[in-house]
């Protein structure tokens, strides 16, 4: 939890009340809605757009971020500004056992000056000790009409590791553009991640996993297809759940999966997947809290203004910059594989011939009896073993369930033998 003495120092009695009982609520939604946190068995992983987060909050504002983020293992931020000082007072409210990692801030109209941040619990969560920005190659260049583009705003990877669970992370803040549902520069930003931390992570064997702002505003659209025809796999509970405050009907924030784990290591599945997103307006910053608030509102915005006006100031932008205009989106992942990893062990004394710790989820041989599923390399396409379409010998991977088949990337079933 949170350090909670600064409320003390609150020297006016309204807003020190006030500021208690709303944390107090928040907590309850939070106990309700999010899984306690474990000191081995899960990590809660969660991608929070922070808008301009700068040092332009309330201190009332600062407790409640923190309130929010001290309910997760791990939190990617985005539009964290140059100005630290929002993000230093979080990090202290939280205590000693978090720590931050940072960018430096990104150059350009399009870049907006912004950082991004990796905040974690160093009690669950190990940094290690690699970090950096993606920069592309010349010929991986984004293609932006008539011109080759860097990102907007660099991707931010490092390396992290929670119980058995070794991953990198990399969190993105998509170039916008215009209001169309699928801009041209946004699909091609998508598809240029995805595809470039495929090829890194096949070449790594490392598990990927890419969360933030993509700026999806639907489930079918081609940007959510660039993520996930480009080797990436989005579980069904974060694809569920809208990110933003205002309409609640846009996808703009997720969480994007590509593993490589060892053999019956379930990360998540999808038949008992915990992931949602947290609606801080239920408790805080509440729709009908605009009279409560007005005391802060700059002149411009009450003098000679309706109630209706006041009240839509309040909604659409006050209130945006002391919380956010996102929702903070979150999964829980298991991490403590010592069953799974025990039980391979009696496998390999029982059949010394095979070694089932060092077998990946996707095999390249049909050895194991539990072979579900048969993928082939280079495609998304999955089938079931007796099809007739199977790819050739030497293409083939095998997979034990479909949920380990989709972390692979292989999330297309076969029209012909339509794998159930």
């Amino acid at each position: 939890m949170p350090m909670y003495s600064s409320l003390k120092r609150i020297k006016d009695k309204q807003e020190k009340t006030r500021t208690v009982e709303k944390i107090i609520e928040l907590r309850t939604q939070l106990d309700r809605q999010i899984p306690a946190k474990t000191a081995t068995d899960t990590l809660l992983l969660a991608t929070w757009n922070i808008r301009e987060f700068g040092d332009n909050r309330n201190p009332e504002s600062l407790h409640y971020i923190a309130e929010i983020i001290s309910r997760f293992d791990l939190v990617a931020v985005q539009e964290v500004a140059n100005n630290l000082t929002g993000l230093q007072k979080v990090a202290a409210l939280l205590g000693h056992n978090w720590d931050y990692i940072v960018t430096d801030s990104t150059e350009g109209t399009a870049g907006g000056g912004e950082r991004m941040a990796f905040i974690y619990d160093r009690c669950k969560v190990f940094f290690r000790k690699m970090a950096g920005e993606l920069v592309l190659p010349e010929t991986k260049l984004i293609n932006a009409g008539d011109k080759k583009l860097q990102f907007a705003r660099t991707p931010f990877t490092v390396a992290f590791q929670a119980g058995w669970f070794k991953f990198i992370l990399a969190t993105v803040h998509i170039y916008y553009g215009t209001a169309s549902k699928n801009d041209p520069r946004r699909v091609e930003e998508i598809k240029t991640i995805a595809q470039f931390l495929n090829n890194r992570a096949k070449k790594e064997g490392e598990n990927y996993i890419i969360l933030g702002d993509f700026n999806i505003f639907n489930q079918g659209d081609d940007t959510m297809k660039a993520l996930e025809n480009n080797g990436f796999y989005i579980p069904n509970a974060i694809k569920q759940h809208p990110t933003d405050l205002s309409s609640k009907n846009k996808y703009y924030d997720q969480i994007a999966f590509k593993l490589k784990i060892e053999n019956n290591m379930t990360v998540f599945s999808e038949n008992k997947q915990h992931a949602g997103a947290v609606d801080f307006t239920e408790s805080v910053y509440k729709a009908d809290e605009a009279s409560t608030y007005q005391q802060y509102f700059s002149d411009k915005y009450v003098d000679n203004k309706t109630p209706d006006e006041i009240k839509k100031y309040y909604l659409t932008n006050w209130r945006t910059f002391q919380m956010s205009d996102h929702l903070p989106l979150w999964i829980e992942l298991q991490i403590d594989f010592s069953n799974q990893y025990l039980k391979n062990i009696i496998a390999t004394e029982q059949t010394p011939a095979q070694s089932p710790i060092q077998t990946p989820v996707q095999s390249t041989t049909s050895d194991s009896a539990s072979v579900v599923y048969i993928g082939s390399k280079g495609s998304a396409v999955f089938h079931v073993a007796s099809c007739g379409s199977l790819p050739q010998e030497q293409n083939r991977v095998y997979f034990n369930s479909r949920d380990a088949a989709a972390a692979a990337g292989s999330t297309t079933a076969c029209s012909k033998c339509k794998p159930p």
